[in-house]
């Protein structure tokens, strides 16, 4: 019998082991289940009641490996489960999977049950009582039927009204916790950095130097945003969502913004790099008003009055004051 650290090989595991594997995994399923039940069941009750079926399901799976369990082995179950077996198939901790996308959980689900799939195909494989491996078998053929039966509980439950509600408030959610944000660190990065940037540039025309306070001033300003968006609002109350994804989307937006008009001053070249550099903020400060156009229904060319505007101010401001 082989030992890899402190678990056991799947292969070395006995019949009674694999049966009271299966028994544990089809509980911590069925409580991951009702835990994204509950866990969505304020903004996607449809998509709740479908995992709470999923999880009744997982229920009447345990109460079958159970029934044959005692029948063979006696009432005693021995304590074994994923983390004890080398090789064998994880789920990630509820913490983790809380912080999942509404798509993106569904899909988990659909990983599960084929994760699940494969294990009782490769327990029936093994099992020599014939009773026994036929309902390993008929568990790996019901858990393939998940994908199928996941659909007919979508269509079920999910009522085009539902559908449309639930995508509403997953629209809602990733506007609020990526694309503002996001937009206002790439908005701060752009804009803010101009007056630095070309000031430095048309005061020195030092390419280098330039683009020293540029990375410097992009970096900075991504740093100070990221960590601005984190702790003024924990998302609790306003309904913003994570703290520590706005903080991200935010302070990389921010670096992004300044950093593109600061790595053409890499070129040694001081006007073609200027030349590059300006262009780049052309295409920055347009790609702002798309996106808020696209995400903010801001009217386009308000977007871009403001935006451009704005900016095209500040890079004035820093070209006049280098250049005096």
């Amino acid at each position: 019998m082989r030992i890899t650290g402190h678990r056991r090989r799947f292969s070395d595991l006995t019949e009674q082991e694999v049966l009271a594997l299966a028994i544990a995994s089809e509980e911590d399923d069925g409580r991951i289940y009702r835990n994204w039940a509950e866990f969505l069941r304020q903004d996607y009750g449809g998509t709740a009641k479908i995992f709470e079926q999923m999880a009744a399901e997982e229920d009447e799976h345990r109460h079958l490996l159970i029934e044959t369990y005692r029948t063979r082995f006696g009432e005693t179950i021995p304590v074994i489960r994923r983390e004890h077996v080398a090789g064998y198939y994880s789920r990630r901790p509820a913490w983790m999977m809380q912080n999942l996308s509404l798509e993106a959980i569904r899909n988990e689900a659909a990983l599960m049950e084929h994760d699940a799939a494969e294990f009782y195909a490769h327990a029936a494989q093994r099992c020599g009582d014939a009773a026994t491996r036929k309902l390993l078998g008929d568990l790996a053929a019901a858990e393939r039927g998940h994908e199928t039966r996941a659909s007919d509980l979508v269509e079920e439950n999910l009522t085009d009204e539902t559908r449309e509600k639930e995508d509403a408030v997953a629209h809602r959610e990733f506007v609020l916790t990526w694309v503002q944000p996001g937009l206002a660190g790439l908005m701060d990065g752009s804009v803010s950095t101009l007056a630095p940037i070309f000031a430095t540039a048309f005061a020195t025309q030092d390419t280098s130097t330039t683009f020293l306070v540029g990375l410097a001033a992009s970096l900075g300003a991504g740093i100070s945003m990221g960590f601005t968006e984190a702790a003024s609002d924990d998302g609790v109350v306003s309904g913003r969502g994570s703290p520590l994804k706005r903080g991200i989307a935010s302070g990389v937006m921010t670096a992004i913004g300044g950093l593109g008009h600061a790595l053409p001053y890499l070129i040694p070249h001081f006007w073609t790099a200027t030349i590059i550099a300006c262009i780049v903020v052309f295409v920055e400060l347009w790609a702002i008003a798309w996106i808020q156009n696209r995400w903010m229904a801001t009217p386009f060319w308000r977007a871009a009055l403001q935006v451009v505007v704005g900016g095209g101010l500040v890079f004035a401001t820093g070209v006049l004051i280098g250049s005096g």
